[in-house]
């Protein structure tokens, strides 16, 4: 049996969210399944080797520019005829578009679940997924993604970056995709003063090439805690999980560290400054910070100058001990 689910939103951290109801699909039919992803959800690099995962198909959409070639009338027609390839017995489309209903029937999908139709407005994107495999195939699926990294890459990483049992080896997550994220260097310099007088750290520092998130990194790699610090910026998803796997603990603003962290099984510590609280409490490998003085956080809370490297520290002691 063939079958596709289609998850179109961006991103790491939304792939890996979805990534235990996909999961649920292919179990529940005993047949590894096909996903339609976007090539920003990078799920190339980390469920290649997923057994419950046969093709990745890229979603080729950008939605506001309209560059793909799966953009507009005419990419909806493309992508009827990528998906025809595959003969596709069954689809599970994970959002509420009319769009990708109809060209999975175009492409000759008989059996079409869905999410209900044009019901997107205040969904939450867990309860919505949660429901939906429930309906649709009496299932109830805890939001705890699960992320296998092989046993000879972790060993291999350990050796390749001098990685020690005797330190306590932490990821710093100090990227995001947006600057309000974005959780200023001095006070991941602060923690680190607070870390390294009681213990002997070495802190891994993810994040990507964005000109705000390297200006972070460089700050890091300034101050006086550089000869203990290994940089991952160089480094795909693919290289860097295995280096994460060997770390004790992850703290990382929102960003795709913190969702990949949490689902290989580290402890992670979410500093959240200006998006839904969700997106850093789902798994129960998560622990979130949220900035002084705000009961919660959301979309527009620019909290990223009130969060309390104390706070950090004091989560950090209880985790490690």
């Amino acid at each position: 049996m063939k079958i596709l689910a289609i998850q179109n939103r961006k991103g790491i951290g939304d792939m890996i969210i979805f990534l235990p109801f996909i999961e649920a699909i292919s179990k529940k039919f005993n047949t590894p399944i096909s996903i339609l992803v976007k090539e920003n959800s990078k799920a190339n690099q980390f469920l290649n080797n997923n057994k419950n995962i046969d093709n990745i198909i890229i979603l080729d959409r950008d939605n506001k520019k309209k560059y793909g070639t799966h953009d507009g009338i005419r990419g909806s027609f493309k992508l009827v005829d990528d998906l025809k390839k595959y003969n596709f017995e069954k689809v599970f489309i994970f959002n509420s578009s009319l769009r990708y209903n109809l060209i999975s029937k175009l492409a000759g999908i008989k059996k079409i679940y869905q999410y209900p139709l044009f019901k997107k407005k205040k969904q939450h994107i867990i309860e919505a997924a949660q429901n939906f495999i429930k309906k649709e195939l009496n299932l109830i699926i805890d939001s705890n993604p699960n992320i296998l990294v092989e046993t000879q890459k972790v060993q291999i990483a350990k050796s390749k970056y001098q990685i020690l049992d005797s330190q306590i080896n932490i990821l710093l997550g100090v990227g995001g995709s947006g600057n309000t994220k974005r959780i200023p260097a001095e006070i991941f310099l602060k923690f680190m003063k607070l870390s390294s007088a009681e213990h002997n750290c070495k802190y891994f520092l993810a994040t990507g090439k964005d000109e705000g998130e390297q200006k972070i990194l460089n700050t890091i790699l300034q101050s006086e805690f550089k000869n203990r610090c290994v940089k991952l910026d160089d480094l795909n998803i693919i290289d860097i999980l295995p280096i994460i796997k060997n770390c004790k603990i992850s703290i990382c603003n929102d960003s795709s560290f913190s969702h990949l962290s949490s689902a290989i099984g580290i402890p992670t510590i979410v500093l959240m400054a200006d998006t839904p609280l969700l997106y850093g409490s789902y798994s129960p490998q998560m622990h979130p910070i949220i900035p002084d003085g705000q009961k919660s956080v959301t979309h527009d809370s620019l909290g990223k100058n009130k969060i309390n490297p104390n706070k950090i520290f004091s989560k950090f002691k209880e985790i490690t001990n």
